[in-house]
């Protein structure tokens, strides 16, 4: 009995030993937050009949819709400036071969930053654009499988409908990112950012992102306006792609959200480089508008969501417009849990293949030019 009496307090001082030696180490990354999300979805893909007549695939997939894990916090300076810092990470729960499974870390925004109360933000690292943020939040379905990036931010893909060497609606890596304070509503960003970190000599192609942008967010109301640039020497010698975007929303009684997103892209990119330079300049290959229009009903915590947007046929192509209709249902269980339900087709004109941009499963089917490929997804998604 004594021995085991004895046992017992060596290891209750070792208990609080370990206590003492680790309450330093607690305090100092007291300011550390994890945070992430999972969502899943199982996903009945169809990707259509081509203009030319062949038949697409039927399947079914499971989906991580962009799930994530983070990193975050905070440390309060002099004189009301403050350092932050971010690292987040997207984590293809289903599998790790996936879009964005690519084995690195901090694929997300990933940064440090200075915060001042009446300066603003100076973040450095990888960031959305202040372009992609100009309309983000007027997407209800966004990260999902019937997200409005199939159409808009100036596509880019291995295929003919090409709408942009860069997209306009990423996330760039080598940005420095500026925000105002918000002053009565209004904020205001700024990006720069390097795409080509290997232009090591002055003779060296180079290729760089501006991007703007001008919010007003005071209930009921939201505006929005974007700009973006990509000058793009080395991929298409002396070339340049550009985009603006408007963006509106209203919400009523704090239930019913109506949103539109009105965009237009040009550009006047190399179409034959020769040595030292380009022989001839696109009339604006890629150049077309697209537009967005959104509602979302919350009823509690359960939502109604539809979207219908459209992409114009391309200034160089005839037959390249697109349409996507998308309608949802969400089921709250809890704040931070929810059951959904999503449908959504593209209707390709003859001369275009636009496909689903976000979720890994339909994204990664190829539909063939002329298709109209067609998605049900039932997911759950949880916050924490």
């Amino acid at each position: 009995m004594q021995q085991a009496f004895t046992k017992q307090k060596k290891l209750i001082v070792i208990a609080l030993a370990a206590t003492a030696f680790s309450a330093p180490a607690l305090a100092e990354t007291a300011n550390v937050s994890f945070y992430g999300r999972a969502d899943l979805s199982y996903d009945f893909v169809n990707n259509g009949t081509s203009a030319a007549g062949v038949a697409g695939a039927s399947k079914t997939n499971v989906s991580s819709n962009v799930s994530r894990i983070g990193l975050k916090g905070a440390e309060g300076l002099d004189d009301g400036l403050s350092v932050i810092w971010q690292i987040e990470q997207q984590i293809n729960i289903d599998n790790t071969t996936e879009a964005g499974g690519t084995g690195t870390f901090a694929t997300r925004n990933s940064f440090v930053g200075l915060k001042h109360d009446t300066a603003g933000t100076v973040l450095l690292g990888r960031h959305d654009t202040p372009y992609k943020l100009a309309t983000r939040k007027l997407d209800p379905f966004g990260d999902s499988v019937a997200d409005n990036r199939a159409l808009m931010g100036g596509v880019t893909s291995p295929t003919t409908v090409d709408s942009a060497s860069t997209a306009f609606d990423g996330r760039s890596t080598n940005t420095i990112h500026y925000s105002t304070p918000k002053l009565s509503g209004f904020t205001g960003k700024i990006a720069y950012a390097n795409l080509r970190e290997t232009n090591t000599t002055a003779a060296a192609a180079k290729n760089s992102l501006l991007s703007l942008a001008a919010m007003y967010d005071a209930k009921p109301f939201f505006a929005s306006l974007g700009y973006e640039e990509h000058k793009l020497d080395a991929t298409r010698v002396g070339g340049k792609e550009s985009a603006w975007k408007l963006g509106v929303g209203y919400t009523m009684m704090d239930a019913f959200t109506l949103a539109f997103v009105y965009e237009n892209t040009s550009d006047n990119l190399c179409t034959a480089v020769v040595a030292g330079g380009c022989a001839a300049i696109g009339a604006d290959r890629f150049g077309h508008n697209a537009y967005y229009l959104s509602g979302n009903y919350k009823m509690g915590m359960n939502a109604v969501k539809f979207a219908y947007g459209k992409a114009g046929q391309l200034a160089s192509n005839a037959n390249t417009g697109a349409n996507q209709f998308s309608l949802g249902y969400d089921h709250g269980l809890s704040k931070r849990t929810k059951l959904y339900a999503i449908y959504s087709r593209i209707s390709n004109e003859i001369g275009s293949d636009y496909g689903f941009s976000q979720s890994t499963s339909a994204a990664s089917s190829v539909n063939g030019i002329g298709a109209s490929p067609s998605v049900v997804s039932l997911g759950v998604r949880h916050t924490f």
